[in-house]
């Protein structure tokens, strides 16, 4: 027996809560830098600010991945209640993070925020794949990411379109713009809004119901299969680790770098402990089964992983640089205090709201369309490349009006990476652990992240200091390696 078709309706309320998300998630990138600058950050210091935010969703998604799993709650189900829960940590950030009068507060409720907002996000993405049957995981797929990009569209002109209502947009005394703050407020609301809607208007499938659709009610544990692994593995890891950190220190990075070292260290001794444990007659738990599950992923996982490993990098190295490269170079000012960096900062929020709705029309219309014509996986590859040329344009252009044209680009593969790896996964993977593969192979969504914040520092000081415009390279440039890694990925039944 299969499950039922969804229509529209279904599809859209499976998906509208990620409209609110994603209306957090922008307010977050397009302004947190301008926060943190306001707050009297200098240009050198956002990407360590920046760490909070990868690093959250590095630890939280396998988590919340592995529980929801295991989670049945009633009539609340399985993935709903982290929905419900993270929307309302969300929310309250939201309505806490304007009220920061110091750099410390601003950073921690970062943190409090990304986690929350991580929380809510990765049982969405197994959440399609719970609901609908895999003949309509690329619709569904598509439909969510259409509702990231309007909810980015949303989050990302918020201050800008309260700007132009004679809302203030200056940062008074070191402090943080009304507009940021009004908007901030307003997407708190609105996110909790469109989480409860989608709790409030889907009944997720019982485990009964599940093994009757031919799905395993609850996975298997995948601890025990550690027990034969080999005990070396997690001493590269603490090897490697070891190696970063006396490069670090010989060669005077960006102390950043020690976090990444410290992240690999840790790695290899929770590996080295959940094989004891296997070993001992103990997998059965969380930690093992994570550290089984992510050891032992799927070979089609591993390759798409490192697309989005490359990804991740151009976007995230996008988010941290773009109002200080649209400040600097477009409207002549690298000062946070000063009139033309902060309309450059809102001309960001339109720059990103422009890619998102992008994103959104392209997930409805091409993606679905080049698919059908020259599969997913040359489809990924053709939107990836679109976006290089977005990212390369920015050396080109010379009138902040212009870069409107740079974020089609930037809007197509957006896209792309929100929906052809999921809908080529979802399709792929065991049923009865797409939370907890979901939640790794966001892994490769983080990693990236935190690269980027502890090592790009390091690059634009010693190379390129005080021109953030550099970074639009790095980002083009990662993006034509995974559209290259892309290649490798052979999707079944497209030969």
């Amino acid at each position: 027996m299969e499950k039922p078709r969804q229509g529209w309706a279904g599809l859209f309320n499976i998906s509208f809560g990620f409209f609110g998300i994603q209306i957090g998630f922008a307010l977050q990138n397009a302004n947190m830098s301008r926060v943190f600058q306001s707050l009297g950050s200098s240009l050198d210091d956002l990407p360590a600010l920046w760490i909070a935010a990868p690093l959250t969703g590095l630890l939280v998604q396998p988590i919340v991945g592995h529980l929801s799993d295991r989670t049945w709650l009633g009539r609340l189900g399985r993935r709903r209640p982290y929905f419900l829960l993270g929307a309302v940590l969300a929310a309250l950030s939201l309505f806490a993070m304007p009220q920061s009068d110091a750099l410390l507060i601003a950073a921690v409720l970062l943190w409090v925020l990304d986690a929350s907002l991580n929380i809510s996000m990765e049982p969405f993405r197994a959440f399609v794949g719970d609901m609908l049957r895999k003949d309509q995981h690329t619709a569904g797929y598509a439909v969510q990411t259409a509702f990231i990009g309007a909810g980015a569209v949303v989050g990302s002109l918020f201050p800008y379109l309260l700007d132009h209502f004679g809302v203030s947009n200056a940062a008074v005394a070191g402090g943080i713009p009304d507009t940021v703050r009004y908007s901030f407020w307003a997407g708190g609301a609105a996110l909790f809004a469109a989480v409860l809607w989608t709790v409030l208007t889907t009944r997720e499938y019982s485990p009964e119901e599940l093994r009757g659709f031919g799905d395993e009610a609850a996975p298997a544990d995948s601890g025990a299969s550690l027990a034969a692994r080999t005990s070396a593995a997690p001493f590269w890891w603490i090897a490697a680790g070891g190696l970063l950190a006396l490069v670090t220190e010989e060669f005077a990075l960006e102390k950043e770098v020690y976090l990444l070292a410290l992240l690999l260290i840790g790695y290899g001794l929770i590996s080295h402990i959940a094989i004891r444990l296997a070993r001992a007659g103990k997998g059965a738990n969380m930690l093992s089964s994570i550290v089984g599950d992510f050891s032992g992923m799927p070979e089609l996982m591993k390759r798409l992983a490192l697309v989005q490993f490359f990804s991740w990098s151009a976007l995230f190295i996008m988010w941290i640089n773009t109002t200080p490269v649209v400040a600097q170079n477009f409207f002549g000012s690298a000062d946070p205090a000063s009139a033309a960096y902060q309309e450059g900062g809102n001309w960001v929020g339109v720059l990103f709201s422009v890619y998102n709705g992008v994103a959104a029309i392209a997930a409805l219309t091409l993606l679905p369309w080049l698919s059908r014509r020259i599969g997913k996986a040359k489809t990924h590859v053709t939107c990836l490349l679109a976006g290089a040329v977005g990212y390369a344009s920015f050396f080109v252009l010379t009138d902040p009006a212009h870069l409107l044209f740079a974020e089609i680009g930037v809007g197509i593969a957006w896209a792309s990476i929100l929906a052809m790896p999921y809908a080529i996964l979802a399709s792929s993977l065991p049923q009865a652990k797409l939370g907890i593969y979901m939640g790794l192979f966001n892994v490769f969504v983080v990693v990236p992240q935190l690269l980027v914040a502890t090592v790009m520092g390091s690059i634009m000081k010693a190379f390129f200091p005080d021109q953030p415009i550099w970074t639009m390279a790095f980002a083009a440039g990662t993006l034509v390696l995974a559209a290259a890694a892309m290649l490798r990925v052979k999707v079944p039944d497209e030969g």
